[in-house]
């Protein structure tokens, strides 16, 4: 197992979209913000698209450590990053409907390459 001072940490975004919306969200990921770069402690990223329409979405972030993570998602680089998607759940709420997403987050430490 590595040294503690060099752990890494990922985090996995599970993202479920609607049928609809799928191209919508690829698209919000083309032209995204790319606020998450300018995170102290932030890698890299991947955005892996299912091969299978059924299932989700995985945003997969690589950080230094859980702390720069959690920095991150308290950070008004998060909203800056987040914000076109918000609008589109807040959009869907007002109108009455399910939300066009759901994500939902696990987080891990790398324990080998």
């Amino acid at each position: 197992m590595q040294e503690n001072s060099e752990k890494k940490f990922v985090a996995i975004n599970y993202i479920s979209c609607k049928g609809h919306y799928r191209e919508r969200f690829e698209e919000l990921f083309a032209t995204r913000a790319k606020a998450i770069d300018k995170m102290p402690g932030f890698k890299h990223m991947e955005v892996l698209k299912p091969q299978d329409s059924g299932d989700n979405y995985l945003i997969v972030s690589h950080w230094d450590s859980a702390d720069h993570f959690k920095e991150w998602t308290k950070s008004p680089e998060f909203i800056e990053g987040h914000k076109r998607g918000f609008e589109d759940i807040k959009i869907a709420r007002e109108k009455g409907e399910e939300p066009p997403m759901t994500s939902s987050f696990k987080t891990y430490e790398v324990i080998a390459r």
